[in-house]
């Protein structure tokens, strides 16, 4: 099946630090598996544009980390040969496209989004907000339009910005009398536990601005430093007391890494995850013992990524090649997409020939 033949996908993330297990659950994984399913013209995207709206005044925080999330997605899974990997800021139609949706979204619509409510609200914005952060959701509109991307995968929080697009689409489809845009679908993790990976403070979601991460090159004694130190219940202070599992971080992360292999190898006493809940809810059973299963269940995941990391690190040379092939290709596709809605538009100016037989004796 050739690339033209196979339904397209954009996802992407900001290069404002490595990627940690929130992004991995969230999206990442499920980006690996579908590239490896065949089906799928699969575009990823390092959002520098994006990061910049909240990273304006420090953009080396941004330079920094462009190969660091790079090195994430290759150890992660993800093949250049089957992928494509490019940079935002490069990619011209990206932001010609937003200053044409601009015009279809009113800002009482924007403030109304719950994403960019709660991103307002987590890094205390209030009314000194900039613009580019605002238009937040017009941006990634125009990221996934410009590929005509049928499938977005994401973690449920980016929800309402996937709504937000659609109505981009189909308010342009509808004005200009077209079918040029794609209506994207979400692509959900498969586990519900990965849809809203909690930090290891167990008080929100995970995020590199917090402090509450773990993230995919955490060593090995650094991983167990976090598994040990998480946020458990708090109610449960002896061994003999019963336990809260539900929103207890420690249990979530196990919900969504651990499986029956893994009792079998680690703590065969339990034949599975619900045996240990029941454990802990009626009491007899230690948070620190507990958190040990944890952290061989996230050594035994890490580790291989860890590794390919450090491989692919070895020749930061090729990571540049590779994110420069990608954005070419992402050009030239994109670009196709940047003609039909001028044409829509009808501000084709050079190259139509009908508005030349108008204007012009």
């Amino acid at each position: 099946m050739s690339n033209t033949e196979k339904e397209i996908i954009l996802t992407g993330d900001r290069p404002t630090g490595p990627l940690h297990l929130g992004h991995f659950v969230g999206s990442l994984n499920n980006r690996v598996k579908l590239q490896n399913t065949g089906k799928y013209h699969q575009f990823v995207m390092i959002a520098d544009l994006q990061a910049l709206t909240d990273n304006a005044e420090n953009p080396e925080k941004i330079r920094q980390n462009i190969l660091e999330v790079t090195l994430d997605y290759l150890a992660a899974g993800l093949e250049p040969d089957k992928t494509t990997f490019f940079v935002q800021s490069h990619v011209p139609a990206l932001y010609e496209l937003p200053m044409y949706y601009s015009n279809l979204v009113t800002m009482s619509r924007l403030e109304r989004n719950p994403t960019i409510k709660a991103e307002i609200k987590l890094r205390n914005f209030e009314r000194n907000l900039p613009v580019g952060f605002m238009t937040y959701p017009i941006s990634q509109a125009a990221d996934i339009t410009a590929f005509k991307a049928k499938f977005v995968p994401v973690g449920e929080d980016q929800l309402p910005m996937l709504e937000q697009t659609r109505e981009i689409v189909s308010a342009f489809n509808r004005i200009y009398k077209c079918e040029i845009l794609v209506e994207p679908q979400a692509i959900l993790p498969d586990n519900e536990a990965c849809c809203r990976l909690v930090g290891t403070d167990g008080g929100t979601k995970m995020s590199k601005s917090l402090g509450n991460c773990i993230y995919l090159k955490d060593d090995e004694k650094t991983i167990k430093q976090k598994v040990m130190s998480m946020f458990t219940d708090p109610t449960h202070i002896n061994v003999s007391d019963p336990g809260h599992t539900e929103n207890n971080p420690v249990f979530i992360y196990l919900d969504a890494f651990s499986n029956d292999d893994m009792f079998a190898e680690y703590l065969p006493e339990y034949k599975n995850l619900e045996e240990l809940k029941e454990h802990y809810r009626r009491g007899g059973l230690g948070d620190m013992k507990v958190k040990k299963f944890l952290n061989n269940v996230m050594q035994e995941m890490l580790k291989p990524i860890r590794e390919r990391r450090e491989e692919y690190a070895k020749d930061k040379s090729a990571l540049l090649e590779i994110l420069r092939k990608g954005t070419e290709h992402a050009i030239e596709i994109s670009n196709k997409t940047v003609d039909e809605v001028r044409n829509a538009i009808g501000i084709n100016y050079f190259s139509d020939q009908s508005f030349k037989d108008n204007f012009i004796d």
